[in-house]
């Protein structure tokens, strides 16, 4: 027994449903008694081993896609980590005791996610409902048992097209989000004698393509640039849409403010007539290398990160207020400033880099910082390489990332 009093392993195998246990590799690692059962095959054969050459396809049936809609769903259930419930298959199992002999069979599926320490997914549960029974209720042979076989399986067909038409639709506006939003944001370009490096990683899922941008505007009097991120609430093509244009009304905004607050006052102005930039974060910070100093704020962001030269990170939360048009009058938005030293950089990111649903944001921080500290002394392209390559997961991440690296 656990030390909840609860023994987890007994409870998986007490499932009265079937329940399998898969890798993101779509490999067997562990099966409940009843799938087993109902499958006709042992623990033995089943793990370690790849699903579908344990359960393939009827070659027999031309019209078999129990493979294709099964994968299918396994994999929307690893690039979106959220939970896929299957129409009726029909999905026919060859008997383990007869070789070559085929069970007509239909199931009722449900896949999920079981989620990884690091926010990716670990594992894949796979349940199923054995509905073979019931679409026989009929009784073999009769016509009522083939009328509703018939209608429920016509039933199942249409729901996979109508599935597999949205997936296909939303394919098609991830791919159009994406390039809308990479069109919009702004290519590198000459800094002066200042080095800086950006990132933009969009999420895996197909609906998930968010709104994050980031900014980077030289300013005309001193050696002074302006440096912002931001994230608007919402996915899909609509997210891009507004994001595209709070971040040009905030960088026209930043070339004639008196400083952040000022700007973010403009832009907090120019969100109320937006539809859906409700809720957007933003962080902008003034770079002024005549005086050495950082002056921020911010809108419900997360905080920048000044990474010392002794490999301290300090982050900057001394100017945080809510985010766009969260109040019912905009107000004065706080301001703060801090010194820095030759050889320092300057990190803005937005919070998919930080944030993951089974953490919160402080260990993402610490993550953040520990990772900015043991990079210390590198230049920006390679410092934000470092930084993705050790906060984002392999598999990706179900929000988009922006990072801006900065040397100062």
């Amino acid at each position: 027994m656990t030390d909840t009093g609860i023994d987890y392993r007994e409870v998986f195998q007490a499932q009265p449903g079937l329940v399998a246990l898969l890798t993101p590799d779509l490999v067997y690692a562990d099966a409940n008694e009843e799938f087993c059962r109902s499958s006709g095959r042992s623990r033995e054969q089943l793990l370690g081993r790849h699903l579908f050459d344990v359960f393939p396809d009827n070659p027999d049936d031309p019209d078999a896609t129990g493979v294709h809609n099964l994968r299918a769903s396994l994999l929307r259930v690893l690039e979106t980590g959220e939970r896929d419930a299957m129409a009726l298959q029909r999905y026919d199992v060859e008997s383990a005791e007869h070789p070559g002999e085929w069970q007509e069979r239909y199931w009722s599926p449900l896949n999920a996610p079981v989620m990884g320490p690091d926010g990716t997914v670990a594992l894949l549960l796979h349940r199923a409902e054995d509905v073979t029974a019931l679409v026989r209720a009929g009784g073999p042979g009769s016509g009522a048992h083939r009328h509703l076989e018939a209608e429920l399986y016509a039933r199942a067909r249409e729901l996979q097209q109508v599935n597999e038409r949205l997936r296909q639709a939303n394919a098609k506006e991830r791919e159009i989000a994406l390039a809308l939003q990479r069109a919009m944001l702004p290519a590198p370009q000459p800094l002066g004698a200042h080095r800086a490096a950006v990132r933009y990683r969009p999420a895996t899922g197909a609906l998930n393509v968010c709104g994050d941008w980031y900014d980077l505007v030289p300013l005309p009097e001193g050696d002074r640039m302006v440096v912002s991120v931001g994230d608007v609430v919402g996915h899909g093509l609509d997210a891009a849409c507004v994001m595209g244009q709070l971040r040009s009304a905030l960088s026209a905004a930043s070339r004639v403010a008196l400083g952040p607050a000022e700007a973010l006052q403009v832009l907090d102005r120019y969100a109320r007539f937006v539809e859906g930039a409700g809720s957007t974060t933003a962080v902008t910070a003034f770079l002024d290398w005549d005086r050495h100093t950082v002056t921020y704020s911010s809108a419900g962001h997360p905080p920048p990160a000044l990474l010392r030269g002794d490999g301290s990170v300090e982050f900057l939360d001394g100017a945080t207020d809510p985010p766009l048009d969260a109040r019912p009058e905009p107000i004065v938005r706080p301001r703060a400033r801090t010194p820095f030293a030759d050889g320092e950089a300057l990190v803005l990111y937005t919070d998919g880099l930080v944030e993951r649903r089974d953490r919160d944001i402080d260990a993402g921080l610490r993550l953040l910082a520990d990772s900015l500290s043991r990079h210390q002394g590198a230049d920006p392209e390679a410092l934000a390489d470092a930084v993705l390559l050790d906060l984002l997961p392999t598999g990706g991440v179900t929000d988009d990332t922006a990072l801006v690296v900065v040397a100062l």
